[in-house]
């Protein structure tokens, strides 16, 4: 939807007898005819909101900080816009020597494998593992300033792939909105703080829908215990949906990883809200037969109204071509995630999509409408 402008702000300056008319002059100047004009006209009138109160030194730091970040990762980012990425969280400290290591080592090489780049905090442990995997063409890191222990790895270090961040919440933030997919391997308070947030933010539909895998190694027990007390204590307590489980998927192999991540887009490709309907793009149309099974099976999903399958009308004004793909509307009801992923995985079988039809057949067709 078109961003309506905060007038408020604007409203303050008259009031208080400031003449701001400049900006929009000033804004044609430097981005003209751009769309996203009114955003760009709200974020400086923030500031300057900020600057006419002029009350404390530390918050015009903070704002300062974390807008330099923004702009340098959103500049940085820019290059890999095109390519799918793969965020993997794990402990610092995992030793060289520990079987998680050899795993994650061995999930960064098949994820490069598969044209995926690895996003990690940049640091030691599995996050060394990864990137060492991947090495340096399919690696990204997101490194933390911290005065111990937070190192970039050797893989990234001193490389145009590193980013340096002084904020957790900034770092959070990407490692979040990059991520076509997460893999959790086993950690400590960091990587359970960034599986519980990914969860949250999926659960809460504040983030996307992404494949969320758990990783293990063979005979290894971490995730089972951590799903079996979020099972018990969470599910039959009633603090979760019993879906919200259906958001991870518990795997002990990088091929299994992986495996995942491929299927989920097999052909879904990505969602987004228009208006008060959500619609999954995908590769594949449903076929009639599907499309029926989709209104049966998931009706829960839908607030009103029913599922509508057509080709994308070009109606949504966003960035990216995306003409060639197939559109599932309907009117979620936005909070049942894990019935969505159910939805998803069901969308991707192959033996759901419907078939081409012939390219005789379609000329035929064709030459009947034009005949009637």
């Amino acid at each position: 939807m078109p961003y309506q402008s905060n007038e408020l702000l604007f409203n303050h300056f008259r009031d208080h007898g400031i003449d701001l008319s400049k900006i929009d002059e000033q804004l044609q100047l430097v981005a003209p005819n751009s769309p996203n004009l009114p955003l760009y006209r709200d974020m400086l009138l923030t500031v300057l909101r900020m600057a006419h109160d002029d009350r404390n030194r530390w918050n015009a730091k903070i704002t300062l900080q974390a807008l330099r970040e923004l702009d340098h990762s959103f500049r940085t980012l820019e290059h890999y816009k095109g390519r799918r990425k793969v965020t993997v969280f794990g402990s610092a400290r995992t030793p060289l020597e520990h079987p998680m290591y050899a795993l994650a080592r061995e999930l960064g090489a098949t994820l490069a494998r598969s044209d995926l780049m690895v996003i990690t905090g940049a640091g030691g442990g599995i996050m060394a593992a990864a990137h060492e995997g991947a090495g340096s063409d399919h690696s990204l890191g997101f490194n933390i300033t911290l005065p111990f222990e937070q190192h970039a790895n050797a893989t990234v270090s001193g490389t145009d792939k590193l980013l340096p961040f002084h904020f957790f919440f900034i770092r959070k933030l990407f490692f979040v909105k990059e991520a076509d997919a997460l893999v959790l391997c086993p950690g400590g308070f960091g990587t359970l703080d960034e599986a519980l947030e990914v969860l949250t933010l999926i659960q809460t539909g504040k983030s996307p829908l992404v494949p969320v895998v758990l990783l293990d190694s063979p005979g290894g027990s971490f995730w089972q215990d951590a799903l079996a007390f979020i099972s018990r204590q969470l599910e039959e307590n009633r603090y979760i949906l019993p879906s919200d489980l259906k958001l991870v998927r518990l795997v002990h192999s990088a091929d299994e990883a992986v495996e995942e991540i491929n299927q989920f887009y097999s052909n879904y490709h990505s969602s987004r809200w228009l208006k008060n309907q959500f619609v999954i793009r995908m590769h594949h149309p449903l076929s009639e037969a599907a499309l029926h099974d989709v209104e049966e099976g998931f009706a829960d999903l839908r607030l009103s109204g029913r599922y509508h399958q057509q080709p994308d009308s070009g109606a949504e004004h966003e960035e990216g071509n995306f003409s060639h793909l197939t559109r599932l509307a309907f009117a979620f009801n936005g909070r049942d995630q894990g019935r969505l992923r159910e939805l998803v995985d069901f969308i991707n079988l192959p033996e759901n999509w419907a078939k081409p039809q012939p390219m005789h057949t379609t000329q035929r067709a064709r030459e009947a409408l034009r005949v009637n």
